[in-house]
């Protein structure tokens, strides 16, 4: 009977081990992805907390010509599409939290767009009205999304902030206007560096270990590069927070000289920033609450041109296989150019905080950029001679 048992015991094991073997192969075969699927978090709670701990990705391409290890937080898969998600989502919890917005209230914003759209969105997941004044000039990519997330968009003419046209102050006196009408304003209202303070910057200072030499982006209204910069010289005030400024914008003089000026400054042409470039969202003419507590955290500054963010966006298209809007593209202009300064061997951090699918109407139109003298190349070679 001992024998019978023990027989059946092992015919059954073989025929569980055939049965089984093939399964086993997979998971050896997929382990990485299982181990993935293991490690995921769990469900988060609507809108808000999708918001953050987005990845990290090293730009290979970037890498490797410099010889720095150049990583990009990637921003602009937030669910609203970029970082403007954090500052909407910080404004409003500060905004209801002091009584300031309260249920059945208007949001309003003046924005290029980015800020509107995360705003727009988090109304319609708390049950806000939404109304976004944005200047002519931005794509219309963001007003149609505005318009389909549910906001009311307001489009007026793009001129200079002295003007009582300006997209900022048309949106303040809407706001003074509306019964329950509450002005986000995202340039002076702090709470736009406080979110990347306590969010943004902890995320990078944790993916990197704290192995970062560098971090280089733009500004536009200053909360990003502030609060990040803030956070991550509190933690090592060895590290370079580095500015990338767009053609127009005064940022560049105002932290390598102390005045906001740039020669492209003409009452002749009250454009957005008094200057028609390309990029949108960053470079600004004016100080701003934020700005004034970034300024402190800037170590260094570069300046950038709109034919420089062209190709870059064509690069990191064709090379690194990212499709990115115009502030992501000289964002990695300024990280270039900051690896170049710094020399081989050090880690520089820039942010991707748009994606080019709100941009085919200006960055990737080819009509568009002849138009204003800029070239889309036919071909992009593996060097970055475009980087000046």
């Amino acid at each position: 009977m001992a024998f019978i048992t023990i027989g059946i015991f092992i015919a059954s094991r073989t025929v569980a081990d055939i049965i089984s073997g093939p399964f086993k192969l997979l998971k050896g075969i997929f382990h990485p992805f299982l181990s993935c699927s293991q490690k995921c978090l769990p469900p988060v709670l609507g809108f808000d907390g999708c918001i953050g701990n987005t990845p990290m990705i090293e730009l290979r391409g970037l890498s490797q010509i410099t010889g720095c290890r150049i990583l990009a937080k990637a921003e602009f898969l937030n669910p609203g599409g970029s970082p403007k998600d954090r500052v909407a989502l910080q404004i409003i919890n500060e905004a209801e939290s002091g009584g300031i917005l309260q249920k059945g209230g208007c949001i309003v914003e003046g924005t290029a767009g980015s800020t509107g759209i995360s705003l727009s969105l988090l109304a319609c997941a708390r049950g806000y009205g939404c109304k976004i004044v944005m200047a002519d000039d931005m794509s219309r990519e963001k007003s149609d999304l505005l318009e389909c997330y549910g906001a009311e968009v307001i489009r007026v003419p793009a001129v200079s902030i002295v003007n009582n046209g300006h997209f900022c102050k048309r949106a303040a006196s809407l706001a003074d206007e509306l019964p329950g009408g509450f002005f986000a304003n995202q340039f002076e209202n702090t709470a736009n560096f406080r979110a990347h303070f306590s969010t943004t910057g902890p995320e990078i200072w944790s993916q990197t270990q704290g192995n970062i030499d560098a971090f280089v982006m733009g500004a536009g209204t200053g909360g990003t590069i502030g609060g990040v910069g803030a956070y991550l010289r509190s933690c090592n005030d060895n590290i370079r927070v580095c500015l990338i400024d767009p053609p127009g914008s005064a940022l560049y003089y105002k932290v390598t000289n102390g005045v906001m000026y740039t020669p492209e400054l003409s009452e002749r042409r009250l454009q957005r920033n008094r200057y028609d470039t390309i990029t949108e969202g960053i470079g600004i003419d004016r100080m701003t609450a934020n700005l004034s507590l970034a300024l402190p955290h800037i170590t260094d500054a570069f300046k950038g041109t709109d034919q420089e963010a062209v190709t870059m966006a064509q690069y990191l298209l064709h090379k690194e296989g990212l499709f990115l809007g115009s502030s992501s593209a000289m964002n990695c202009v300024g990280a270039v150019k900051m690896a170049r300064k710094l020399g081989p061997g050090h880690t520089i951090v820039t942010v991707l905080c748009d994606s080019g699918q709100r941009a085919l109407s200006k960055l990737y139109n080819e009509d568009f950029l002849q138009k204003r003298g800029l070239n889309l190349p036919k071909s992009i070679d593996s060097s970055l001679d475009f980087v000046s």
